[in-house]
């Protein structure tokens, strides 16, 4: 569980600098469709913490559980 936990933090840390950088891009285009990009990478930059902190709640909830049942 505890490398599921890191590997699933790493990735959302990776999206997380994309996310940022492509809302940057986006920011300076001035094209049709950028405000639109700019809008999902914000919408984006604000999800995925969300669920990566539910999935932190879920995966601690579960090692509590599997402690209680071992003893």
């Amino acid at each position: 569980m505890k490398k599921l936990k890191r590997i699933v933090c790493i990735l959302g840390a990776l999206s997380l600098v994309g996310i940022y950088v492509c809302t940057l891009i986006f920011s300076f285009t001035d094209k049709t469709q950028a405000k639109s990009w700019f809008n999902a990478s914000l919408y984006a930059s604000v999800v995925i913490p969300v669920f990566l902190y539910a999935f932190l709640l879920i995966t601690k909830q579960l090692d509590r559980r599997t402690k209680k049942e071992e003893k």
